[in-house]
């Protein structure tokens, strides 16, 4: 159910002044510290932040597709480590509890998720499993009412901090592909599993990602989301609209570099005149515009398409595609409008340029998503 507009016009503003007053300006510290600080996200709490896409009855907002977009596009407008804390909870993390859990898994776990109490992580890729998601090894084996989960999943975004998983396992190891994988809920106190160091990486410092190592670790049988070879199932209704809400922060974060870039050609000056004086640099800001427009549009449609029940796999794919390709572009015309400021860390352009390069590659690359949307198109109706 949406909300009334003014009350979504009040929530889009108060995430808009949470994001200006509390996050930009400690951008630089984040990212030189590698942590988003507890207060932060004590606020994000407050806010309900944790708790976007959960249903009301269970604590959340219960926000509907378009309105999660909307606020993803003013989370989009500070650096993206902010949005990685309550990102998980708000999508992959707990969707397939939203969509697929039983009462009593609802009543168990959403409340915790909504008020951020408990973190939710996605566990589905593997060293061996990334882009081929069928191809999972980790095992959940039945034995009597519990299931032996053995395996490691990689690069798990939040996995340190995470109080459960939403684990992709194989049930039966006779069956091959998509076919033997269950899905599960795994409290992650449960013995016998370990999380692995935090991985460096190029972009996004404050958001951090881990190994799960799992060693016979024994998860009730009645933790299983769906029925048994389900999982493949719930992983990709999951990921439709995890896609949308990427494709909203990109849109935002082109739109804050956008900004940056019309400013410090408004101020700069070269060869006597501004620098946004030269019809150059005004093509890559009207290029920038147009193609962050373009992916507001196609978020937006695709949203307000899945609101209305129609099946949107193959817009959720095209909308993330097209708007994690645009803000590599405009980051990338965002270093070269601020020339030898861009590459150094003082602008914070640099580091915006290396924290967008990620949007290509998880929720499903921009190579799945070309599979997706081309496989959608030859199917017909």
């Amino acid at each position: 159910m949406a909300l009334d507009l003014e009350t979504r016009k009040q929530l889009i503003e108060t995430v808009r002044r949470f994001v200006a007053e509390k996050c930009v300006p400690i951008e630089a510290k984040v990212s030189e510290d590698d942590r988003v600080p507890d207060e932060i996200i004590a606020e994000m709490k407050t806010l309900g932040l944790f708790g976007l896409s959960i249903p009301e009855e269970f604590g959340g907002l219960g926000l509907n597709m378009e309105e999660e977009v909307l606020v993803a596009f003013e989370l989009g407008q500070t650096s993206p480590a902010f949005r990685s804390v309550i990102g998980t909870n708000v999508g992959i993390g707990s969707q397939g509890v939203v969509m697929f859990g039983s009462d009593e898994q609802k009543n168990e776990w959403l409340p915790k998720l909504a008020s951020g109490e408990v973190v939710a992580s996605f566990a589905l890729t593997e060293p061996n499993a990334g882009s081929d998601a069928a191809s999972v090894r980790t095992t959940a084996i039945r034995d009597g009412d519990h299931y032996v989960v053995n395996g490691t999943k990689r690069f798990i975004t939040n996995a340190k901090r995470a109080g459960m998983f939403t684990l992709m396992a194989r049930s039966d190891p006779a069956k091959k592909g998509a076919t033997g994988i269950s899905a599960f809920i795994v409290p992650a106190n449960t013995p016998g599993i370990s999380i692995g160091k935090s991985e460096k990486k190029m972009g996004q410092q404050g958001a951090h990602i881990h190994d799960v190592i799992f060693e016979n670790a024994r998860v009730p049988a009645r933790l299983r989301l769906g029925a048994e070879g389900e999982g493949f199932k719930v992983a990709m209704q999951v990921l439709d609209r995890g896609r949308l809400h990427i494709s909203g922060v990109c849109v935002g974060v082109a739109e804050r570099l956008i900004r940056e870039c019309v400013k410090y050609a408004r101020e700069r000056e070269q060869f006597g005149q501004r620098l946004g004086d030269f019809q150059l640099i005004q093509a890559m800001l009207a290029d920038s515009k147009t193609e962050a427009y373009a992916a507001r549009c196609m978020a937006l449609d695709a949203a307000k398409r899945r609101d209305a029940g129609e099946s949107v796999t193959l817009e959720c794919a095209a909308a993330k595609y097209f708007a994690s390709e645009m803000v590599g572009r405009v980051a990338d015309r965002a270093v070269q409008i601020f020339g030898g400021a861009g590459y150094v860390a003082d602008y914070g352009i640099e580091r915006f340029y290396r924290d967008v390069r990620i949007f290509r590659i998880y929720e499903g690359t921009s190579q799945i998503q070309q599979l997706v949307i081309a496989r959608n198109l030859l199917k017909g109706d």
